[in-house]
């Protein structure tokens, strides 16, 4: 890699060679790209595509996809990029929020009760949102 050094004067720019040694910039720079999609996100997708009752094949069609590419965005072996993310999830009638990590356990417990689910009791009746549901006895 040459690293140059520039001067510029009245007269005119100088250009002086300062090192030549062979670096590789890119080793000092971790990335901070995820491997995939959360594995949960990914868990979502599937699910959506589930209650719409469309299989890959189906879905793959309506994002102009080929089915091995939803197949391998299933299983995690393809990060999708952001546009084919949008459109996923948009024909998944969902969308992508983007939320202060502080309001995180709110938002997710909004979403949790306002889910159906097969083992909530219906009579229980309403929640606060900082109920514990973790299942475990709190000490008093």
């Amino acid at each position: 890699m040459l690293i140059y050094f520039y001067t510029l004067t009245a007269e005119d720019l100088t250009c002086k060679v300062i090192s030549t040694g062979r670096c590789d910039v890119r080793k000092h720079i971790k990335s901070k790209r995820l491997a995939g999609i959360p594995a949960d996100l990914v868990r979502k997708l599937v699910q959506a595509r589930h209650s719409h009752g469309w299989s890959q094949r189906d879905l793959a069609s309506k994002v102009g996809l080929p089915q091995v590419h939803i197949s391998a965005i299933e299983t995690g072996k393809v990060a999708p990029r952001f546009n084919t993310l949008l459109d996923l999830v948009r024909i998944l009638d969902q969308d992508l929020v983007l939320v202060p990590r502080s309001l995180v356990p709110a938002v997710q417990a909004l979403i949790r009760d306002a889910e159906p689910s097969a083992n909530r009791d219906s009579e229980a009746g309403e929640r606060p949102l900082y109920a514990d549901d973790s299942g475990g006895e709190h000490e008093s």
